[in-house]
């Protein structure tokens, strides 16, 4: 079987066609029932594309073509987008309306919101999207849902919860924002608020947007208050000052109350310790785990990044105690890309 072609980092490439018609049926933003300037607001929403090398870190679980948006949320043409859509990008490209080509840098990256900067390396003669704060956005709050392009490609959505979000890839936010109906074109997306600031920033499609109901399709949203202490170490230093938390190199899944090694990253700690694909994670440190918050907070409170991580396991029938020296992910990325 021929390998999947990705797009957007983290779909199917042909997934966008097949979800076409949700935009289409979908409603879409009237400038006279707000209160804002809506045009000026989309025209803040450039398309991204970036191109990444064959042989960089994420290019075999996220591609070497990534087409998103992002968003101008400074006049000195600082770019807000996902950060899984320019991570190891050689080149990234920008468009905005009238027209505008320009080409940008990683300007910096948080491994822990999920978010990236870049910079524009020539002026964009377009508006800002003034950051706001998605404190108090709560479910059942109209919102508009935006990517690059005019009002027909905007939809008019709805806050279905505000919850926990955990994915297997040693990420987790404490209140993700889940939005309905669906964008198909959701990476880097704007979420504006009816106040017509920047509430957060387009992160993924699901399948369980509505608190507790299957099938309920939607997208995850960063909240943008995860941005604002960050930003301006983002912008000098490329990352979040501060202490690192503990990397594990590890992808797990979360089923029926039980956690399982999924796969783990080719010399990473995990790997290079000898956990692998399969096996039943039971605790953290000799404390149980049973959900993928769980273990993630027994992991970020062992210490910082380097410290001694014990993975109590059950293989093939008996229980085993790993122990993983845990890395910065920040670090061990760097040091992965010089070669």
């Amino acid at each position: 079987m021929p390998p999947i072609e990705r797009a957007n980092g983290h779909r199917p490439s042909g997934l966008l066609h097949l979800l076409d018609p949700t935009l289409k049926l979908a409603p879409h933003p009237k400038a006279e029932e707000l209160s804002f300037d809506l045009e000026n607001a989309l025209a803040a929403v450039l398309r991204l594309s970036a191109e990444v090398p064959e042989e960089a870190f994420s290019a075999r679980t996220l591609g070497t073509e990534r087409q998103g948006n992002a968003v101008k949320i400074h006049d000195d043409n600082f770019i807000l987008t996902i950060g899984y859509l320019v991570v190891d990008a050689s080149r990234i490209v920008l468009n905005g309306r009238g027209g505008q080509e320009v080409e940008a840098e990683l300007g910096g990256y948080s491994h822990e919101t999920g978010m990236a900067i870049i910079h524009a390396l020539q002026p964009l003669d377009l508006p800002t999207l003034p950051m706001g704060s998605a404190d108090d956005l709560e479910e059942n709050e109209p919102v508009i849902i935006a990517p690059y392009g005019n009002a027909q490609h905007a939809i008019a959505g709805t806050v279905a919860s505000r919850r926990e979000f955990a994915g297997s890839w040693e990420y987790m936010l404490e209140r993700a924002i889940f939005t309905t109906p669906i964008h198909p074109n959701w990476s880097g997306a704007a979420l504006i608020r009816s106040n017509g600031k920047l509430a957060g920033v387009g992160s993924l499609w699901v399948n369980d947007a509505e608190s507790g109901k299957k099938d309920s399709q939607g997208n995850m949203f960063v909240p943008i208050d995860l941005l604002q202490p960050i930003y301006d170490d983002l912008i000098s230093l490329g990352r979040a000052q501060g202490p690192m938390r503990p990397w594990l190199g590890m992808y797990t899944a979360e089923a029926m109350g039980r956690l399982f090694v999924s796969g783990t990253i080719p010399d990473g700690p995990s790997d290079s310790a000898g956990v692998e694909p399969g096996d039943l994670i039971t605790g953290i440190n000799d404390e149980t785990a049973s959900s993928l918050t769980e273990m993630y907070r027994l992991i970020w409170s062992a210490g910082e990044a380097g410290v001694e991580i014990v993975i109590n396991l059950r293989r093939d029938g008996e229980d085993i105690d790993i122990s993983v020296t845990s890395q910065s992910r920040y670090t061990f990325m760097d040091r992965r890309s010089r070669h």
